[in-house]
């Protein structure tokens, strides 16, 4: 078999991708948690590197890789690659945007869910050996206005679920067409400040870029209602988790939900605080943390390799 060019897959992938990989004749080496210090020392030898959200591609190891073609992401974001870096060096950045859309509209419905009902203090009462029925008064979802900031894949697809709960969807995304919002039976907001002060549960499902980094802050977060609830399952530095942890504190917000952080795994104070507080539900990043979101990822990922490089 003809050998095309050797692969390093840097992070844990469904072995979909190697086992594609290999069959089209392509040299995989699978170095799965590999450090930055080793990374250094082969990519050299590589023409095609793929990662997940661990490993952190920076212009330094981009420059290194002298054979480097392209730069493969199993996952959504990009914010761990230099691409610029890349770009400037003629290596291709691909990623898997559709992968987690499902995934990650279905955790972050299951987070809203828990949060409104207090689903999680129950369960865990229980566990506990106790009886406390009356101590779990919740809501509910019905009639409730839910603030969707970004309106792409996964905010299209948390708002279609929402609906089966009789939900008033309201989005805020400078991109968004009216068609989309009829087709969902959603409504514009006229500014980010707009959605906030309107909405009883605000979801974030933005991509993380210098605008909005810090998106929501002690001015923003003053704006909401004083007892709805804030979910992020997009990145971390989109929320000001010291601003988050004040608004918590204070009671101005019931609750919070987070699958991100601005650190991860979280190192800060402020950020070990947070995550602590009763009214808060954390998760290690679990978004696109299904079978069926990391079987699909890993089969884009080899089939976008295979047809940029494969010769017919």
């Amino acid at each position: 078999m003809v050998i095309y060019m050797k692969v390093l897959i840097a992070d844990e992938v469904d072995q979909e991708c190697p086992s594609r990989l290999r069959a089209a004749g392509f040299d995989v080496k699978e170095w799965y948690g590999i450090s930055p210090d080793d990374l250094k020392k082969v990519i050299a030898d590589y023409e095609i590197l793929i990662v997940r959200s661990r490993t952190k591609v920076t212009k330094e190891i981009i420059d290194l890789g002298n054979k480097l073609k392209m730069i493969a992401r199993v996952g959504v974001g990009l914010d761990t690659i230099d691409v610029k870096a890349a770009e400037s060096r003629g290596i291709k950045v691909i990623n898997t945007p559709q992968m987690s859309t499902v995934a990650v509209a279905e955790l972050t419905i299951s987070l809203m869910l828990n949060l409104i009902r207090g689903t999680y203090l129950a369960i865990d009462s229980m566990k506990k050996g106790l009886w406390a029925k009356k101590n779990f008064y919740g809501n509910e979802l019905y009639g409730k206005t839910l603030g969707v900031v970004g309106f792409g894949r996964i905010g299209k697809a948390v708002a279609e679920r929402v609906r089966a709960f009789g939900m008033k969807i309201l989005v805020y995304d400078i991109f968004v067409e009216d068609n989309a919002l009829m087709r969902l039976g959603a409504s514009r907001a006229s500014s980010l400040e707009d959605l906030l002060s309107q909405s009883d549960i605000v979801t974030l499902h933005v991509t993380l870029t210098p605008e909005t980094k810090h998106l929501i802050n002690a001015r923003t977060l003053s704006l909401m209602r004083k007892g709805s609830y804030l979910i992020n399952t997009s990145r971390g530095e989109v929320v000001n988790t010291r601003d988050l942890l004040d608004a918590l504190k204070s009671g101005h917000l019931a609750g919070a939900a987070l699958d991100v952080y601005e650190n991860e795994p979280p190192k800060e104070t402020w950020e070990k605080e947070l995550i602590s507080l009763p009214n808060v539900i954390a998760t290690p990043h679990i978004g696109a943390q299904t079978h069926e979101a990391q079987v699909s990822g890993a089969i884009a990922v080899a089939e976008n390799i295979i047809n940029a490089f494969k010769p017919l």
